[in-house]
């Protein structure tokens, strides 16, 4: 199984308000290649759909997303047009339908947030969170760093210091340092999390859904997100980067790359 998002619209029995729910057995909700595409999908009827008024977005059996489904990884990522076509075209076409959406986000996080997860709920626009929730991106154990946009993504909405501890050091964050960061809104306990996140939902569905399309238009603009994929321009830093000869898919192949992944999925300590 690839794993899916399940939609339940009228949530709560409240009109406008669809809950997506992250779906993948036994990986913790880990994020499949199709999974990314569906996500892309999925928030593209949602920008075209009026009637949405809020979008309510957690991961099923007690955790949010534990990050990318690495069973996928020896498929591709070791040729360097595959991964660059599977972060710049299916990760971040999913992530970018979830920025460009007008309709108001929220996350329900709960159990593990790493990797993926951190990029997802960094689209969100409000960040609910159980208190025993963790989060991370120790992908460095996995011999790869995050793709160029995806990196700046998670720097930007849960600060330069968390990312550079996360992806330099794989510390891994629970939820009331990631409040005391900024990143997270509120933090509740896993009995009242489900009551929170309903109280949310329903009442920005009871509010004015132009004003917040509006609201949410505004909030990008000032805020500069970075560019649709489809007209994306690189950071003036990759543009640099790329001039001087540097590749951020140039690592496909590498012994180091090809250990990490071989090394999790054979479930032994890998060797740099």
């Amino acid at each position: 199984m690839a794993g899916g998002i399940a939609i339940e619209q009228d949530a709560f029995g409240t009109p406008g308000v669809w809950r997506l729910t992250l779906t993948h057995t036994g990986k913790f909700n880990a994020m499949s290649r199709s999974m990314w595409t569906e996500l892309r999908a999925v928030f593209t009827a949602v920008q075209q759909d009026a009637s949405v008024r809020c979008v309510l977005l957690q991961g099923d059996r007690g955790h949010f997303c534990s990050g990318g489904d690495i069973a996928e990884y020896p498929s591709f990522r070791f040729d360097e047009a595959q991964l660059r076509h599977f972060h710049e075209q299916e990760v971040w076409g999913g992530l970018q339908a979830m920025l460009d959406c007008d309709v108001p986000i929220v996350a329900r996080i709960e159990g593990n947030c790493m990797g993926a997860g951190m990029e997802i709920s960094s689209c969100c626009d409000l960040r609910l969170a159980a208190d025993t929730a963790r989060f991370g991106a120790p992908i460095a154990r996995l011999g790869f760093p995050m793709a160029p946009r995806e990196a700046a993504l998670v720097g930007q909405v849960a600060g330069a210091t968390v990312a550079r501890a996360m992806l330099l050091a794989a510390e891994v964050f629970d939820a009331a340092a990631m409040l005391g960061h900024g990143f997270l809104t509120r933090v509740h306990t896993t009995d009242t999390l489900d009551d929170a996140c309903r109280d949310v939902a329903v009442r920005i569905a009871g509010l004015a859904p132009q004003a917040a399309r509006l609201n949410k238009q505004t909030l990008r603009a000032v805020n500069r997100p970075l560019a649709p994929v489809e007209y994306a321009q690189p950071a003036p830093e990759l543009i640099a980067n790329e001039q001087a000869g540097v590749d951020p898919y140039a690592y496909a192949d590498s012994a180091e790359h090809r250990e990490g992944i071989t090394a999790f999925l054979a479930k032994r300590p890998p060797v740099f």
